[in-house]
């Protein structure tokens, strides 16, 4: 027997559907993106979001699609990111 994942409908269609966050948490991670942004401004590879741990508030800039996150962790995309700045 296998296992297939069940996909919801807004994955199939290709819509974002967008989490609401912490306020803090999403100022943790503009701050990480940001001082990013600062250190590397000629860098071409641009990170597909931040994974950031929701006590801790410690992140790490990601630059795959389809990152793994340990328990506590959620993703942020730059998106996100880009908006609230």
């Amino acid at each position: 027997m296998t296992y297939a994942p069940q996909i919801d409908e807004s994955r199939r269609n290709g819509m974002d559907s967008t989490i609401i966050l912490d306020p803090n948490l999403l100022r943790v991670a503009q701050r990480i993106y940001r001082t990013y942004c600062m250190l590397h401004p000629r860098n071409a590879q641009r990170p597909y979001g931040i994974a950031i741990h929701r006590k801790s508030y410690r992140g790490q800039l990601i630059f795959r699609h389809n990152p793994v996150l340990l328990p506590g962790e959620c993703f942020v995309t730059t998106k996100q990111l880009e908006i609230e700045i």
